[in-house]
């Protein structure tokens, strides 16, 4: 395998890829690298199925728990961050194993990616309020007369990406398509591997325990602790993620409880939905179903042909 070709395992959410990339990591000189925008933030552990203790003991993963959720965490930043961690790792002699679920910055890693202006925090509440007024429906479509292009490739619900892609436009005169004409390469190779489970039934079944599990375990007294930080709110990123956003709208009494979890799994599996259309789309992807018995050996064949 040429030396600097890092490894990326991807895949929908709930489709086992932490336990997965443990079980390679046993196997093979890799070191993890997550790549989650949720995993980044302290304190967030329930909701975001973060590796217990005990797991990162036996399995550190790198770019988890560097950040206080009332913090930005920017794709310009994760690119940043990783490929530090990726010079790291190969000046071990070890390899850097990719593994998340965060789409875009996979994309911005392996495809390269211009530094964006830096989020303002004057222009973030305003597009808020805009948002707060007209809904994000209508942000959407104020995008598509701003950035065509831009809007083609955001979900009418997915707000983060409306809100950035407005704020770069706000900020600069310049739309998000215009930056990312002329981006940067990377400097490495990479090897792209992706847990696909070839039933989305079975997908959905492991999202809903997940997240029953998840409530078991105390996701709610999680986001009730989180809304006792005094600078934080259901307005920062970290806050903004699918089940925290529900909770504390639950807490605000906006809805009861019950209503909260249904909100919260329709919103995992619309999550996963996006994430199955990116990986889709993906070229030079090496796909598996993480269902069946045999994938394990198959992923450690092809990896053995890049080793060799």
């Amino acid at each position: 395998m040429p030396q600097q070709t890092v490894i990326c395992l991807t895949g929908p959410t709930a489709s086992g890829k932490t336990e997965f990339a443990i079980r390679l990591r046993e196997r093979f000189p890799f070191e993890i690298i997550s790549v989650d925008s949720v995993l980044v933030y302290r304190g967030m552990n329930i909701g975001t199925a973060k590796p217990d203790a005990e797991t990162l003991q036996r399995a550190p993963h790198k770019l988890i728990d560097i950040r206080d959720p009332e913090e930005s965490y920017s794709v310009g930043e994760f690119v940043r961050d990783a490929k530090v961690e990726i010079c790291k790792i190969f000046k071990t002699g070890r390899i850097p194993l990719l593994v998340g679920g965060t789409m875009m910055y996979f994309y911005a890693l392996t495809e390269g990616i211009n530094e964006l202006p830096k989020a303002d925090q004057h222009v973030r509440a305003q597009l808020n309020a805009d948002a707060a007024s007209l809904g994000w429906i209508a942000m959407h479509k104020k995008l598509a007369t701003i950035d065509p292009n831009a809007a083609s490739r955001i979900n009418p619900n997915d707000s983060q990406r409306i809100q950035r892609a407005l704020e770069v436009f706000e900020i600069s005169g310049r739309t998000m398509t215009e930056w990312q004409i002329g981006k940067r390469r990377p400097a490495n190779t990479f090897l792209k591997i992706a847990l696909v489970p070839g039933s989305r039934t079975l997908l959905h079944e492991r999202i809903d325990f997940r997240l029953r599990e998840m409530f078991k375990n105390g996701f709610v007294e999680e986001v009730e602790t989180l809304r006792k930080r005094p600078a934080l709110s259901n307005q920062d990123s970290s806050m903004r993620a699918v089940g925290y956003r529900q909770i504390w709208s639950h807490l605000d009494g906006i809805y009861d409880l019950s209503t909260a979890a249904v909100k919260a799994l329709t919103a995992t599996r619309q999550l996963a939905k996006r994430q199955l259309t990116w990986l889709r789309s993906n070229k030079n992807l090496h796909s598996f179903d993480p269902i069946e018995d045999k994938t394990l050996s198959a992923v450690m064949m092809l990896l053995n042909k890049y080793l060799d």
